[in-house]
């Protein structure tokens, strides 16, 4: 064999194995985002019809006799008033062949007892409405909800059902009447965490949440990125400073429930903050998050052509000048990424929280930092525990609804870096 075909069966074989290299790598690509798809897609599956709840229309007679007997018109007495057998009485109607207990609690499950706290919401806002009647759309049971979902087989033997065949005829009067619908779910944007699953929500969940990453953000920025300037422009190059550099790197590698011990050691045993609290949880969170930041920071420093700090230099400014004023502006698009990035692993963090006592069943969102507060991974966790079929579809949802921020939270990275670097 010539050295010339010897030449060409060796690249032969080298453009064989560079397109094998080639298809290996499609082949990961498209496996990749098959089983990325089907996360989604199942979560989506599941949690979609989260966003709708069914309601059913009702003429609710605000009956003064129940409501406000002594006519004083009161806070305490609209607040004690019986509001749930308002709702009862509105969904009897419907039916008055009911006339036995049994029937009438058949009956009565349709609804959701937070039917009354509506009407009583209701009633506070505007007190005109007693002795009215106003047809109202009153939410229903969460077990209604999954019927009207098709979660419930009605070709199941009654007994392997959650409703008897008595209560789905009732719904099915309920449906030819066109009084019962499904609509937009707006409790689970505005109302808090509840034990049934039709009257909870995120919106406390996503208070804490916001709270806690306003704390993060607040004290994980500028500590983080003063650390990187001082580390990689002023500080001197000695055993402490290459100490206290690998321990920076290897806390970023740290388990995140690790800051959640030291968190519970430090904040609230030594220090004695309350427990699950939004500023105790930013506290922890920015300790998770500042390597990150740091780590970030100190390359995008580095990615900064030399020259540019010399020549600042050239002309006579100060080295805090050069790298305030000509280092900092070039590498803080870096800068921002990292921070965001860092603030989107915070928000996705549960087991540090689920340390410091975060995990406690709060109904009434916080108003400010000290108030007890939950983050919504944290809700989701408490969810996904339930046992109750409407509980698994709003946990998809509310998955749904944390992915959607770390979603914008990254695209907001990469916005924020393209525009810095165009005025550039």
């Amino acid at each position: 064999m010539t050295p010339t075909e010897r030449i060409r069966q060796g690249l032969a074989r080298r453009q064989r194995a560079e397109k094998r290299f080639r298809v290996y790598g499609i082949v990961a690509i498209l496996l990749g985002m098959s089983f990325l798809l089907l996360l989604f897609g199942s979560i989506i599956a599941n949690g979609y019809k989260a966003f709708g709840q069914t309601y059913i229309e009702l003429p609710v007679y605000f009956d003064p006799a129940v409501i406000d007997p002594q006519g004083t018109r009161s806070e305490d007495a609209l607040f004690r008033a019986n509001y749930w057998a308002l709702a009862k009485n509105a969904l009897y109607q419907q039916f008055p062949e009911a006339t036995e207990r049994r029937q009438r609690r058949e009956v009565a499950s349709i609804l959701s007892e937070g039917s009354a706290l509506d009407l009583r919401a209701m009633v506070q806002e505007n007190p005109e409405l007693i002795g009215t009647t106003r047809d109202i759309w009153l939410i229903a049971d969460d077990d209604i909800d999954m019927l009207m979902k098709d979660y419930i087989d009605r070709t199941l033997p009654e007994s392997e059902r959650r409703l008897n065949d008595r209560v789905i005829a009732y719904v099915d009067r309920l449906i030819e009447a066109g009084i019962i619908e499904r609509r937009f779910n707006t409790n689970f944007f505005t109302a808090g965490d509840s034990r049934e699953p039709e009257q909870a929500g995120i919106f406390g969940a996503l208070s804490g949440s916001f709270f806690m990453l306003l704390v993060t953000l607040l004290l994980s920025f500028p500590i983080g990125v003063g650390a990187a300037v001082y580390l990689e422009e002023f500080a001197p190059r000695n055993r402490f400073i290459d100490l206290i550099e690998i321990n920076i790197n290897n806390l970023a590698a740290v388990p995140s429930i690790i800051f959640g011990l030291l968190g519970l050691a430090i904040f609230i045993n030594l220090f004695g903050l309350p427990r699950s609290t939004a500023v105790v949880g930013g506290l922890v969170l920015t300790l998770m998050t500042l390597p990150t930041i740091i780590i970030t920071s100190r390359a995008s420093i580095q990615s900064v052509p030399p020259s540019i700090k010399e020549a600042a230099l050239g002309v006579g400014a100060s080295r805090m000048q050069a790298v305030f004023h000509h280092v900092l502006p070039i590498a803080m698009p870096g800068m921002l990424t990292g921070t965001i990035i860092g603030m989107a692993q915070a928000l996705g963090e549960s087991a540090p929280l689920l340390m410091i006592g975060m995990v406690a069943f709060i109904v009434e969102p916080p108003q400010g930092f000290t108030d007890p507060a939950t983050a919504l991974p944290v809700q989701i966790f408490l969810w996904s525990d339930s046992p109750e079929r409407a509980f698994t579809e709003r946990t998809s949802a509310a998955i749904m609804v944390l992915l959607a921020f770390l979603i914008a939270m990254n695209a907001t990275a990469v916005y924020l870096r393209k525009k810095i670097a165009k005025k550039l």
